[in-house]
């Protein structure tokens, strides 16, 4: 999982670095675990956009990911590495001994002929899923539930983990990559390690293409603007935005601001990240 860096024959390869993919093992997906991808660009289903700067970007197909591990007792081997185009991290092709065949979320270390399992009766090795109660604290883990049977939701991108602190009840306590300490019901399930392709999070695209190519387009200064497709456009020239501080397209406050509305599952939240 090391980084390929370019030599600067040209103003987009000065400080272009991308993935050696030496971890990939398979390049073709498996045609059973793909499904047609149609492209949204940012709209919803009244065809709005309601995210900005997206379109265009190389054409993917999706691969069906298997986030609920819920093959208890089925000892599966790992077939194969794969590059997925959807998600920053690698995936894991999974041959179990009954003839399924499953993509999973590939933590580090995890090699082609390893075995995995899910359940109860599983070890505490990285790929293997159980229910939090019956992991040991202090453990690194991945792709966690927030409901019981529903597939896990929380740290699920290359290089995150998170680590299971304590056990209270029918609680555990787990902290979240972003520092957040989070009750989480002791039955749900969730995979040992950290998600592999660590060195994600320092890839440097290099220019301004690659990132059209990711289905990314232009971002725009609202101070570029007119006054009524932004709050900072207008006036003569390059001049200030008028206002105490900065405002989004839709006139609310940029800086400062809680956005975050109040949730029923907020009494869940122990420490709130970043204090």
């Amino acid at each position: 999982m090391a980084l390929k860096v370019y030599r600067p024959t040209s103003p987009g390869r000065r400080g272009m670095t991308s993935s050696t993919f030496e971890e990939i093992t398979k390049t073709k997906p498996e045609k059973s675990l793909l499904l047609p991808l149609k492209k949204k660009a940012g709209r919803n289903a009244q065809g709005r956009i309601t995210v900005r700067h997206r379109g265009g970007g190389a054409k993917r197909r999706l691969r069906i990911i298997d986030f609920k591990r819920d093959k208890f007792g089925v000892p599966g081997r790992v077939a194969a590495i794969e590059y997925d185009p959807n998600r920053s991290a690698r995936i894991a092709l999974i041959y179990y001994i009954d003839g399924e065949k499953r993509y999973i979320l590939a933590p580090l270390g995890l090699n082609v002929g390893n075995i995995i399992k899910s359940g109860s009766d599983a070890e505490i090795r990285p790929g293997n899923t159980l229910p939090l109660k019956l992991i040991p604290s202090g453990t690194q883990i991945h792709n966690i539930e927030l409901q019981k049977g529903r597939g896990g939701q929380l740290v699920r991108s290359a290089g995150a983990a998170a680590q299971l602190m304590a056990k209270e009840g029918e609680y555990a306590l787990v902290r979240l990559p972003s520092n957040e300490v989070r009750r989480v019901r002791s039955d749900c399930l969730a995979t040992i390690g950290q998600i592999g392709n660590i060195d994600h999070q320092n890839i440097s695209l290099g220019k301004a293409g690659r990132n059209r190519w990711l289905g990314w387009r232009p971002t725009v200064r609202g101070s570029a603007m007119s006054p009524r497709d932004h709050p900072h456009g207008g006036g003569e020239g390059r001049s200030p935005i008028g206002m105490p501080g900065p405002k989004t397209p839709w006139g609310k406050p940029a800086l400062g601001y809680r956005t975050r509305k109040r949730k029923p599952s907020d009494r869940m939240i122990v420490k709130q990240r970043g204090k």
